[in-house]
């Protein structure tokens, strides 16, 4: 058994740099080319992996090269593959477009294998779930089997986490089962309908999630302003860590995502597990790439211990 078991795509990142963003009907020659691991849930469990945690992922790929790739990687980050081999369906990949000055992102995907993943894959891991600290999944593969997965984790007295990526309208029923949600500024305001500019809307948004059922806490990443978290009796904004300069944002928010589910199931405090997933995030973004800009434990807590305090709270 594991500490963390993790729901979720993986996809082959097939990523293009260029000067700049292409605009529709525009062809644009680009600097370079990389083919790699991804997929929000592969990213966020090697993330969690490299990060010191004892991950287990549940996922469908199919029988082929870039099958192969996720197995690799899987491999070298110590992440125990539940996977179900399709013969079928391809494994699925990913366009990613990327904005060398800035970093910023577009990306296209393709969930091919792990777009079939339903509820009966899920309950064929039923005791791998049970016996886990963390269950952690997104929004990228069926529905059907996140709210599978969310209801088995809970039967189970799991700690359930959803990060609600990409951005989706949620039933009141999928929220009353999480313990922690972890959107970011748009899918904030796609769950409540209410703007984010502001610390101020954003804490209104997650007090509004709290009262559709999330019941320990919601956590808002909110890209260079940090994140905030927000129970029932505070608010904690803790801001970004500088670990070097930004060249690539594509995988910050799932080596958050990763950074803090290992640090839950360390059994860290809540202050202390958003300054690990800040680190973990701040170090991802100084590499090009997804899971290969996953840092290692011991760079986490290197810039750990050289960060300053970040981390404000306010009492409501």
């Amino acid at each position: 058994m594991k500490d963390i078991i993790i729901l979720g795509v993986f996809v082959a990142d097939a990523a293009y740099r260029c000067a700049r963003l292409p605009v529709v009907g525009e062809t644009l020659l680009g600097t370079s080319f990389q083919l790699g691991p991804g997929g929000k849930g592969s990213n966020q469990a090697v993330a969690a992996a490299k990060a010191g945690g004892q991950v287990s992922f549940i996922s469908r790929i199919g029988a082929d090269t870039f099958g192969r790739i996720g197995r690799d990687v899987w491999a070298e980050a110590g992440v125990h593959p539940l996977v179900t081999e399709d013969a079928e369906v391809p494994t699925g990949s990913a366009g990613i477009f990327i904005e060398e000055a800035s970093g910023h992102n577009a990306i296209i995907i393709a969930p091919g294998a792990s777009g079939h993943l339903c509820a009966a894959d899920v309950d064929a891991r039923r005791d791998e779930i049970a016996g886990a600290r963390i269950a952690l999944t997104q929004l990228e593969q069926p529905m059907e089997a996140a709210l599978r997965f969310l209801q088995l984790a809970r039967e189970n007295r799991t700690t359930t986490i959803l990060n609600p990526a990409p951005a989706a309208d949620l039933p009141d029923e999928m929220l009353a089962l999480c313990d922690y949600i972890t959107p970011n500024e748009p899918e904030t305001e796609a769950l409540t309908g209410l703007p984010v500019t502001s610390l101020e809307e954003a804490t209104a948004a997650a007090k509004h999630l709290l009262a559709k059922g999330v019941s320990k806490g919601v956590l808002i990443t909110l890209g260079e302003n940090g994140s905030l978290f927000v129970d029932e009796s505070r608010a904690i904004h803790t801001k970004p860590m500088n670990a070097g300069p930004v060249v690539d944002t594509t995988g910050a928010g799932d080596a958050f995502n990763g950074g803090f589910v290992t640090a839950l199931a360390e059994g860290a405090a809540i202050e202390d597990a958003l300054r690990f997933a800040t680190a973990t995030a701040a170090l991802c973004v100084t590499k090009h790439g997804t899971a290969a800009s996953m840092a290692p434990r011991d760079q986490i807590d290197a810039l750990l211990a050289s960060a300053s305090s970040d981390v404000s709270i306010s009492w409501m």
